[in-house]
């Protein structure tokens, strides 16, 4: 949570108003079961202290202990104690009720409030959001169309969302079509 676009990250498919993603398993980690855990949480180590977690799996994920690593978190898993089941778990996404998060001050939201809104740039609806991707230099927009938007701030949460792209980025000199990376 945060001013314009900040964690927690809500990713496609599995984005609902009730549940926030909040994290990732990204692997294991030595031979007792702990996991590599990725916190998309705005202060990452409060991810422990959200209680029992949704897994995208369909189970749930109780954090026992979590240790800062480079770039991401060690963690002890309640009921994983060894290797085998920590890598079964690489991949899960951990899920958070959101009634369990703080709401969201003033000029502040959740990534998931912007999911199946308008985005309005430069006077001109551009399309609906369906999902948010972040391959780790910041959010994009990825629209119903397929389209993904990079955006440098989000200024207005509403019925549509108002954000200021990049300059240059709607010139109507640009005709090309734009590839995922919403390069042409």
């Amino acid at each position: 949570m945060g001013k314009g676009l900040s964690n927690p990250t809500v990713l496609k498919p599995m984005v609902t108003t009730s549940h926030i993603l909040i994290g990732r398993i990204t692997g294991a980690h030595g031979i007792r079961g702990a996991v590599k855990l990725t916190s998309f949480a705005a202060i990452p180590a409060d991810i422990a202290s959200y209680g029992p977690l949704g897994a995208s799996h369909g189970g749930v994920i109780e954090i026992l202990r979590l240790k800062p690593a480079k770039d991401e978190f060690i963690a002890d898993l309640k009921g994983v104690t060894d290797r085998n089941a920590a890598e079964a778990l690489k991949g899960t996404e951990l899920f958070v009720v959101r009634e369990r998060l703080p709401v969201p001050e003033s000029e502040e939201f959740y990534l998931a409030d912007l999911i199946g809104k308008d985005v309005l740039a430069d006077g001109k609806i551009l399309g609906r959001v369906a999902g948010i991707q972040n391959f780790g230099a910041g959010e994009l927009l990825e629209l119903a169309t397929g389209a993904l938007l990079p955006v440098v701030f989000v200024t207005g949460v509403a019925e549509t969302i108002a954000v200021d792209l990049p300059q240059g980025f709607l010139d109507e000199a640009d005709v090309l079509p734009r590839g995922q990376n919403g390069r042409p």
